[in-house]
This record gives C-alpha cells, structure tokens and sequence, in this order.
C-alpha cells in the first residue's frame, strides 16, 4: 500500500500517502539502455554508410522523447499528501509536484469521511468534509486501496471523537 499510518501520541496520528512509483532508478537506466540497444541494432546495418548519419538525428531524437517521457512521468507522481489527525484538529496536506501545496484544515467532531462507491469522478471515490469544504483524499490510490484508507481513518476518527 502507498501510505503509512503512524501514531504519535495515543491522541494524535499522521496518515501519508504517494502514488505508486513502479519504475525505480535502476529500472529507469535499464529502460534507457533497452532503448538505446533497439535503436542502435537497425543502425549497425547502415554503418560506414552516409545515410547512417541521416539516420542517428532521429534515434538520437526518439532516445532523447523516451528520456523526457520517463523523467516527466517521475517528477509527475512527486505527490505526497500528509493527514494529521488529533483530537483537536484534522489537517490535510498536499505537496503537488507542479504547483501551490494545498491545505484543508476541520474540526474534528465536525468531519465526516465519505465513500461514494459509484456516481463519482472515480470508483471508490473517498473524501473529507467539514470546516465548510469538501475534499479528496488519496485521488491516485486504487479503488481497493481507498476502501481500506477509508476503514482505516474512519476507524481513527471514531477513536478521536471518542476521545474530545
């Protein structure tokens, strides 16, 4: 699962979460290389040949895409939402990869966690609501994996409340 749920105090919990991140760095390489081996397999045929060099501008360019599109997609799953839960307050916490960090603050007596199987912009669509707004929580987990967040924190909140 792609988040961790830590207890601080007997009080006072800390839930993160991130996107799957399949390739790893050595995966990464491995796929570059893959790349530039297929490439340069065709171009073996045409060595000490003029149109070898009409040829490499473009493997060149097509290695260079396979590159940008990796290290893209990488910088692009850099999320990571934080939800601290206490008797006193929940905060949520959004670190976008491109953008403002986002915040949503409640109390919690107030909140109440969701779970809309079916109807929203996803299956298993899980959000937060209270202090006015309502917001999404874990938009890039599986739907399997939000229905266990969702019995997690719903269970943590029920202890807090009981505690306050």
């Amino acid at each position: 699962m792609p988040y961790t749920l830590t207890q601080i105090t007997p009080t006072r919990f800390e839930v993160r979460l991130w996107p799957h991140n399949t390739l790893a760095p050595r995966g990464f390489v491995a796929a570059i290389a893959l790349g530039a081996l297929l490439l340069a397999v065709p171009l073996l045929a045409v060595i000490g040949n003029k149109i070898l060099w009409g040829l490499l501008p473009f493997a060149a360019l097509a290695l260079w895409g396979l590159y940008y599109a990796l290290q893209r997609n990488w910088r692009d799953r850099q999320i990571l939402e934080a939800l601290d839960l206490s008797c006193a307050e929940i905060r949520l916490r959004r670190i976008n990869p491109r953008g403002p960090e986002q915040t949503w603050q409640a109390d919690p007596h107030w909140v109440t966690l969701s779970l809309q199987k079916q109807g929203g912009p996803v299956p298993n669509y899980l959000t937060l609501t209270g202090g006015g707004r309502e917001v999404e929580l874990g938009a890039f987990l599986t739907p399997a994996e939000r229905i266990t967040l969702q019995a997690e924190v719903s269970d943590l909140l029920i202890r807090l409340k009981s505690f306050g």
